[in-house]
């Protein structure tokens, strides 16, 4: 090929690149409101999921630190129904078999765990992914998930997998960085709910 067909082919690929660019970019711009939007409605669907009787979701991210290195607090609400403090809830994160889990966690001012809700996770389908399953459930017969045993559990209980913490199965990993979230959490919240004047 000559010279001047590669200068001409170069400047034809550079040209739809930057369309390519720009046309993103668009789509990006216009999008980018909708998208933020529908993740707010799903963070209020989650915290209405934790507390149900809330009226209230008030963001407070930066109020209440981690105490753990390895377990980062992404956001941080206060909930309340009118003018009473019924809790926090945490969005947090920590490594688990696959990379990090997310999990939203509720915490009451009676310093028990309202509910915990997986938002992400990487880890194997079927076997870690079964911590944010409905379908999955560590007591059939109860209908009971595996995130559904952290609801009404005090935050001084121990959280350990194979005590007071039922194990997805072959999934010890997974089942120990949720736990581990969840405590980290859910002592945060209750030290900072303390603090209000809120908690037990």
């Amino acid at each position: 090929m000559k010279i001047g067909g590669m200068l001409k082919l170069g400047v034809v690929l550079a040209l739809f690149a930057a369309a390519a660019c720009v046309g993103l970019a668009f789509v990006y711009t216009a999008t980018e409101k909708t998208i933020a939007g529908r993740s707010q409605v799903d963070l209020e669907a989650a915290l209405k999921d934790l507390f149900p009787s809330a009226d209230g979701f008030k963001d407070i991210t930066g109020a209440i630190e981690s105490p753990e290195s390895t377990i980062l607090f992404d956001s941080e609400y206060e909930i309340r129904r009118g003018d009473e403090l019924l809790g926090a809830a945490i969005q947090a994160s920590g490594p688990s078999y696959a990379g990090p889990i997310v999990v939203l966690v509720g915490i009451g001012t009676d310093g028990k765990i309202s509910g915990a809700k997986i938002l992400e996770h990487k880890d194997t389908p079927g076997l870690g992914a079964n911590a944010a399953s409905a379908a999955y459930f560590v007591d059939k017969a109860a209908g009971l998930t595996f995130y559904g045993q952290f609801a009404g559990k005090p935050v001084s209980d121990p959280f350990e997998v194979k005590n007071d913490i039922v194990a997805i199965t072959a999934s010890t990993i997974t089942s120990r960085a949720v736990s581990t979230v969840v405590k980290t959490a859910g002592t945060a919240a209750a030290a900072w709910l303390a603090a209000q004047g809120g908690a037990e």
